[in-house]
């Protein structure tokens, strides 16, 4: 005996059988563009649908964009000195591999 999906989950399923509707994974491959501006007109419009309707896409996007703020504030200025904490041998290191490129 099989049991039945959750309200949710059909609801889910049965979006992706819209025309033009994205999956989540495609939702996952268009963030950076999305983010940046460049996403074409259409594919935007999908995109914010497959948003409007997907809770999961939804905590994913905003985990996405605290991630980059996260991560902007923590390299705000690359001139900053390096933290006490960090190892020489790292900074060595780093150093060492820019010289290489």
């Amino acid at each position: 005996m099989t049991t039945p999906k959750p309200q949710s989950r059909r609801l889910h399923g049965a979006m992706f059988k819209l025309p033009l509707m994205i999956t989540c994974g495609e939702f996952e491959a268009f963030i950076m563009d999305y983010l940046d501006g460049s996403l074409p007109t259409i594919k935007r419009a999908v995109f914010k649908m497959h948003l409007f309707l997907c809770m999961d896409c939804q905590r994913y996007l905003a985990a996405y964009e605290r991630s980059i703020a996260l991560g902007k504030a923590a390299f705000d200025d690359p001139n900053d000195p390096v933290p006490a904490d960090v190892p020489e041998d790292l900074v060595q290191a780093i150093l060492a591999a820019k010289k290489a490129e």
